[in-house]
């Protein structure tokens, strides 16, 4: 009998709601452990991740019978929710709207795992949104600068 089989690698970014630091690092693992969850219970699996305190990257094997949007909509609205009940931030946490999503094949998944683990020297060279628009330009993504996230100055 046939079968379908995929091998279908996506990294997700976002940020959180206004751009505001709010994940600490002594809360980071527990965030990130909690997301993973969120991943692996939809049956995708989570190859890394990494929570800054003010955006998040994750490279994810995508299982095809779920829509991306959909992934990260239950990422960010249940971790959200986790991190709210558990009073993690001193203020009412929660994402931004709009992520990033782009997709690597199989022999470009260890330099983004190493590139997702590494976020802190990144940022010590170059700002999130500075990341983000390489990313969008990298990949050739069209956009509106208008509809991208708020940025801190």
């Amino acid at each position: 009998m046939p079968n379908t089989y995929t091998q279908l690698y996506i990294q997700l970014v976002f940020a959180v709601k206004n751009r505001e630091s709010l994940v600490r690092s002594d809360i980071r693992k527990s965030v990130e452990k909690y997301m993973t969850g969120i991943v692996q219970n939809k049956g995708h699996k989570l190859l890394s991740i990494y929570r800054m305190p003010d955006h998040c990257h994750l490279l994810v094997g995508l299982e095809p019978k779920f829509a991306i949007s959909d992934l990260v909509r239950d990422i960010k609205a249940n971790s959200s929710k986790w991190i709210n009940e558990n009073r993690m931030t001193p203020y009412r946490f929660s994402w931004q709207e709009g992520y990033g999503g782009f997709s690597y094949g199989k022999s470009q998944v260890d330099d983004v795992i190493n590139y997702i683990l590494n976020q802190p020297l990144h940022h010590q060279k170059r700002t999130f949104k500075e990341e983000y628009l390489g990313f969008l330009k990298k990949f050739e993504v069209e956009y509106d600068g208008r509809y991208l996230f708020d940025w801190l100055e």
